[in-house]
């Protein structure tokens, strides 16, 4: 198909989705934006529980609008021999299946990787888990937070002498699912060469080790003389990196070894550069309070946070306000690349999400979703993939196979 006549880089493909609440959700959410068409499997009869969480409006969850627009909903009892009939004949029409079930479970719903590559040879599975399909811990229940306490992540956030913290979002939910994504469209461009499809296994636990940018490296490669620990607001290992007090609020500034001694003339110490104590990354990471305290000595010189963002700015120097949700919402950089996004859900009304972090330039216009009510598209979805009446669809759902919201 030409590209003039798609619209947008996924249209076409078909994804099966049996996933809820936020990892798996963010990764057909993805694909949505895309223009893939989803079929999201909502387990009878509640369906996705994100249905039920805040914050809530008229019974109206902006949690699941944000991360099930442009999906459509079929809502069935799995369990049942009907409903396993529906979903095994579902398989046979999609590309794609993404689950986020503990291991084990699609097995136990008739739909194990062994039974739908029978199906369906040519389908990409992509089954997000806390910990993995295979492992000492893959029978393990989890979420965010626990694979993160696994990764060794946790360990690294807060001050160095009080409890570990974690971050109030959902960093590894969602970093696991735009890796998910990542490896099912290469796993799709694999079958576009080959006809082939598989089985792809994202964890949460492997995708935050995955961060380690410095920690795992600097413990092993020095035989564990340096085991890396938390350092509150400043790095461990590269100085000056991190928060120091401003007039009004924090800033974070960053000063690699080829920026300190810009920074040490702006502030109008450039005799700072050749100081002995902080001449080279490993003498200012010995003397690091010496050296916050230079820093916010020179911050609270300053006429407001505003005017030394602005001096390290025009100095090429890396700096950043710690903005409030609020501040973040309404910055005007934000605004402009949509980052903040502003939809109207047909129920809920007016809301600010995150927007679209994919930018195409050959689709550069966003594509109006909506979010599903429970079981919306039934019918839809079982005429158009099953060639179903809208006779045996009500009969279905008059026999609880099928469950649609009033």
């Amino acid at each position: 198909m030409p590209n003039e006549e798609l619209i947008h880089v996924l249209d076409g493909y078909k994804v099966l989705d049996f996933t809820q609440v936020l990892a798996g959700p963010t990764v057909t959410r993805l694909m949505a934006e895309m223009g893939a068409e989803i079929i999201k499997v909502e387990l009878a009869p509640k369906g996705d529980f994100s249905r039920a969480m805040p914050f809530l409006k008229d019974g109206r969850s902006a949690y699941f609008i944000q991360q099930n627009r442009g999906k459509k909903s079929l809502c069935i009892d799995a369990k049942s021999p009907k409903g396993r009939e529906i979903l095994r004949a579902m398989v046979e029409q999609v590309d794609v299946l993404v689950e986020n079930f503990a291991p084990g479970t699609i097995g136990r719903l008739g739909l194990g990787y062994d039974v739908v590559r029978e199906i369906n040879p040519s389908l990409v599975m992509c089954s997000v888990s806390a910990f993995g399909q295979t492992g000492p811990l893959s029978d393990q229940p989890g979420y965010d937070y626990i694979a993160q306490a696994y990764a060794g992540v946790t360990h690294m956030i807060g001050d160095p002498d009080g409890a570990p913290s974690f971050p109030m979002l959902g960093l590894g939910d969602v970093g696991t699912g735009v890796h998910a994504m990542g490896a099912i469209a290469c796993a799709l461009l694999y079958r576009e060469r080959t006809g082939k499809g598989q089985h792809v296994d994202i964890s949460l636990l492997d995708s935050y080790f995955h961060c380690h940018e410095m920690n795992v490296q600097i413990y092993s490669g020095s035989k564990g003389a340096v085991n890396p620990i938390r350092s509150g607001s400043q790095h461990y290992a590269l100085c000056p990196i991190g928060l120091f007090k401003g007039k009004e609020t924090y800033l974070f500034i960053i000063a690699l070894d080829h920026q300190w001694a810009p920074l040490c003339a702006v502030m109008g110490r450039p005799e700072l550069a050749d100081d002995p104590r902080f001449s080279s990354n490993a003498q200012r990471v010995a003397n690091m309070d010496q050296v916050a305290a230079v820093i916010e000595g020179w911050l609270a010189s300053t006429t407001s946070d505003d005017e030394a963002v602005r001096i390290l700015q025009e100095a090429r120097l890396p700096v950043a306000p710690v903005l409030t949700i609020e501040q973040a919402v309404n910055h005007p950089h934000l605004r402009y690349r949509r980052t903040v996004r502003t939809i109207v859900d047909r129920e809920f009304g007016e809301l600010d999400i995150p927007g679209m972090p994919l930018k195409f330039s050959a689709f550069p216009d966003e594509l109006s979703l909506e979010t599903p009510s429970l079981g919306e598209h039934n019918e839809e979805i079982l005429s158009t993939y099953l060639s179903y009446t809208p006779e045996q669809v009500q009969a279905l759902e008059s026999e609880g196979v099928l469950k649609r919201a009033e």
